[in-house]
């Protein structure tokens, strides 16, 4: 039995029985706009792309879902379902000391994507998922492999906007454990912070004008 439980931009995402396992079927749609030689191959490296940082990432220490099957002829990865709450979803619903201990845990996680050279992309509370007490991260369609400081701000500033208006209550509480969290697990954490604080100035003076 196969189910569709999102459809995005670039890809849709079918849960389904594989091998008698609860697995997501993710697959990157064709773009009628592309050329279809070029669309074929921006498909099939992105594939293959997002599948190796999701090992890396794992290799790190970082909980990611289990990859089951890739094909990047068809632009297909079969991947762990992880059955749990988005981080988004659980934030209101926990006390005060639980709700700094979970993101002291997620800027720890984060820290060590971005030691390993891994820019998620896509940083937010909706693409954690807390299943029981593993703390996983998903959806590394946007990720890809950079030391680059001016793109941990960004990842991290995606964080800070997530929290500021999706979690607005507990911004300053949930930022400071996530720094926290950052800081103990990468060396190099104070550069990345200051230059999350850049993009975000950045950021309101575009607003601004």
């Amino acid at each position: 039995m196969e189910k569709l439980i999102a459809r995005g931009a670039e890809a849709d995402l079918i849960l389904t029985d594989w091998n008698g396992l609860r697995a997501l079927v993710k697959t990157r749609k064709p773009k009628r706009y592309r050329h279809p030689e070029l669309d074929r191959q921006l498909r099939r490296s992105r594939t293959r792309a997002e599948a190796d940082i999701i090992h890396r990432a794992k290799e790190a220490g970082v909980p990611t879902p289990l990859i089951y099957q890739v094909d990047p002829e068809n632009a297909v990865i079969v991947m762990e379902y992880i059955d749990g709450v988005k981080v988004r979803d659980l934030v209101d619903k926990l006390g005060d000391e639980e709700r700094t201990t979970l993101f002291h845990r997620i800027g720890g996680y984060a820290g060590t994507l971005h030691r390993a050279g891994v820019i998620h992309g896509d940083l937010t509370t909706s693409n954690i998922i807390k299943s029981g007490d593993r703390i996983v991260f998903i959806d590394f369609g946007l990720s890809e492999v950079s030391n680059e400081v001016e793109k941990r701000g960004v990842d991290l500033n995606l964080m800070n906007r997530m929290l500021t208006s999706t979690h607005y209550r507990h911004q300053e509480q949930l930022l400071e454990a996530f720094k926290v969290g950052y800081r103990e697990t990468n060396p190099e954490a104070e550069e990345a912070l200051q230059r999350m604080e850049e993009v975000a100035r950045r950021g309101r003076y575009i607003e601004k004008n």
